[in-house]
């Protein structure tokens, strides 16, 4: 069996993209400079009509930065694992800690019970957990599909030793996906050296606004946007270079 490409789609149309340049499946975000949170129903309506090929899995995290939840915040999670269900989404994908840095198999079980029979990923929440390899058993014996992760490390390329080792670990219990930084020049020697099959990237390129009118002065959201009239969108160009 040949490499299977996810995609990091922030969009409805960079699910297009994804499909259109051969990706199997997509991860659909919002807020990807927060490190994805759950897109709107609109978001994932509009992806399901535009696409007919590729599967959905859906982000579900009500908000950036770590990942220890409120009681309202897992009440958020659960309605939106509600939601993909109604929607006949592909699968899920989330991740929880304790305080101490521990998977939160409690909180992981409720969310994979109400998740059933959709596919579950635990994203990289496990990247920043205190013990990897006692997490992948963790979440082996919970039943999740798949871990996507960088290996505990800023990218991919840099957690080559520790993504090999969660792969041999592993041993077909559940997929380990690398993903940050993966890209069309490395995605070979990342293959090659881990022994991994499925692979995350985002294959985005910029899109300039058509706006001709343009108030620069005036931002409508954080100063660390460097432009507010241009955006990243997965391009199929990019995308079939991964295939």
């Amino acid at each position: 069996m040949g490499r299977i490409i996810e995609i990091c789609a922030n969009s409805a149309q960079s699910c297009v993209e994804a499909e259109a340049g051969g990706a199997r499946r997509v991860e659909l975000c919002a807020a990807i400079p927060e490190g994805g949170t759950t897109p709107s129903y609109g978001e994932i309506r509009a992806a399901q009509a535009l696409t007919s090929q590729i599967d959905i899995n859906v982000i579900i995290r009500p908000r950036g930065g770590d990942f220890l939840y409120t009681p309202a915040e897992v009440q958020a999670m659960l309605y939106d694992i509600e939601m993909a269900k109604q929607l006949n989404i592909h699968g899920v994908v989330f991740g929880c800690l304790t305080k101490d840095g521990d998977m939160d198999i409690a909180l992981m079980q409720r969310l994979i019970e109400a998740a059933k029979p959709l596919s579950v990923t635990c994203h990289r929440a496990f990247d920043v957990c205190r013990e990897p390899f006692v997490a992948l058993e963790q979440l082996i014996a919970l039943g999740c599909d798949r871990i996507l992760t960088s290996g505990q490390q800023p990218d991919a390329v840099s957690g080559i030793p520790m993504l090999r080792k969660l792969v041999q670990r592993a041993a077909g219990r559940i997929i380990i996906m690398p993903g940050c930084g993966v890209r069309e020049h490395n995605i070979a020697r990342i293959e090659d050296e881990t022994g991994a099959t499925e692979f995350h990237t985002s294959a985005r390129s910029t899109v300039y606004s058509s706006m001709k009118y343009r108030k620069e002065r005036v931002p409508m959201g954080s100063t660390a946007v460097t432009s507010e009239f241009e955006t990243v969108q997965t391009d199929r160009r990019r995308v079939a270079l991964y295939i």
